[in-house]
């Protein structure tokens, strides 16, 4: 199972993987290479998560046209971002030997000690901030479906649905095998595809045209941290590198057609969500989300029904997907966990309590939270770091002929995406400042 040299033919066939993923079963060794459609639909899937409810909070003040340039510009941002890390990932393997790399391993041994840890706060800050925006939307929305169906006219506080959230689906992490917990998530994400089409089909009938026409360019710049975050995947970027073998075709092709397909999701879900409801509804109803606004009713009571299902399973599966991101990095970091159950409810509660209890003493946080993880930890962990191992290991080209890449193009590229995440980060920051 060593590293093959690549490419070279056999058989009259081109070999442009890095290595061969091979298991001893039956009596016999055989090949297991993962798949462009696997790989494809694990981006896809890392991608659409709970970031596409806060989309028409920020989009609709700039109207349809605007917000459709600037998703597809961050889209190709966050693209050119990962095949940067998959490129850094690809000549990590080459030059450790080894079949699977970590990111922060990865990161470790381009940047060293120091930017290792950098990586792992932003990790830590975006997973936390994610899972109070989760928990904190998806209590407001539970509380208040339970509420409509049993007829409850007082609808209990806010701090009451996040609590509820977090015991529900975090209680079920917590005593259900991880079989159980991977079918209810597979059912989640049936439920928020299905809902997703119908809310399509639905909302297509309310869009208004004239709705469609409003531009405002100037007030484009609120949006872009929450696209960064509905537009993420870079965290299984290592995964689908050992995946498909180090084969730089197969990766490319995975990376842009698996972020591709949440792009034209977010596209058609922006266009009738900003289509179905008007600025002056927003502003009349003192409410600035539209997603909240149609959840009430707005556009009708089926329409409502649909999206508060689709809202609180894309919630849940989110939650799901980083509660265990959260558990694997404590595990790295305490190797004994693994071996021991008596470690499993500390753990649990070191991920779950400082959310919960942040969410709890403000519940109206959520789009706080996707606003700091977007432009803080996603512009360090999907820009900054990436263009800088990638600058590192073309320093090191001329001592290594084995470096390959992927994304065309010199330092003015790399110099442009750090820029751009530096802004972002700088921006930020004075808000915060403002706010504090």
């Amino acid at each position: 199972m060593t590293p093959t040299k690549t490419p070279f033919h056999s058989h009259q066939e081109k070999v442009t993987r890095l290595f061969s993923r091979v298991e001893f079963n039956e009596q016999k060794l055989s090949h297991q290479p993962g798949s462009v459609l696997g790989n494809t639909a694990l981006i896809a899937g890392t991608t659409v998560g709970a970031g596409i409810l806060a989309l028409p909070a920020v989009t609709l003040p700039s109207g349809v046209l605007p917000s459709t340039v600037l998703l597809i510009t961050v889209w190709l941002y966050t693209v050119v971002s990962g095949l940067l890390l998959a490129e850094v990932c690809v000549n990590a393997m080459r030059l450790e030997g080894r079949l699977s790399i970590g990111l922060l391993a990865m990161v470790e041994k381009t940047l060293g000690f120091v930017g290792a840890r950098i990586v792992g706060a932003a990790y830590l800050f975006l997973h936390y901030a994610l899972l109070v925006a989760y928990m904190t939307e998806g209590g407001k929305i539970l509380v208040s479906g339970v509420s409509h169906v049993w007829g409850i006219q007082n609808i209990p506080p806010a701090w009451v649905g996040t609590i509820t959230f977090t015991l529900l689906f975090g209680g079920l992490m917590y005593v259900g095998r991880e079989k159980l917990i991977e079918k209810l998530n597979n059912a989640f994400v049936a439920i928020v595809i299905t809902s997703f089409l119908g809310l399509l089909f639905l909302g297509g009938g309310q869009v208004k045209s004239m709705q469609l026409l409003t531009q405002n360019w100037t007030a484009l710049g609120g949006a872009v941290s929450v696209m960064l975050v509905a537009l993420f995947f870079h965290n299984v970027v290592p995964v689908v590198v050992t995946q498909l073998e180090g084969d730089i075709p197969k990766i490319r092709q995975s990376i842009i057609v698996g972020s591709f397909i949440p792009l034209i999701m977010f596209l058609a879900w922006n266009t009738v969500i900003l289509g179905s409801v008007s600025l002056g509804t927003v502003q009349s109803t003192g409410k600035f989300d539209p997603v909240e606004i149609l959840r009430a009713g707005g556009a009708g009571e089926w329409l409502g029904v649909l999206l508060s299902i689709f809202s609180e399973f894309a919630i849940a599966t989110s939650f799901i997907g980083f509660v265990y991101g959260l558990l694997d990095f404590f595990q790295d970091i305490f190797p004994l966990a693994q071996a021991k159950p008596s470690i499993r409810l500390p753990l649990y509660s070191l991920i779950l309590l400082p959310p919960m209890s942040l969410g709890t003493i403000n519940p109206s946080i959520f789009f706080s939270a996707l606003d700091f993880a977007g432009t803080l930890s996603i512009s360090v962990l999907g820009g900054i770091i990436p263009a800088l191992m990638t600058w590192k290991q073309r320093q090191e080209q001329q001592l290594n002929n084995i470096n390959q890449r992927i994304v065309p193009g010199g330092k003015v590229g790399l110099i442009i995406m750090m820029v751009i995440a530096s802004v972002l980060i700088i921006k930020q920051i004075l808000a915060m400042s403002e706010w504090i």
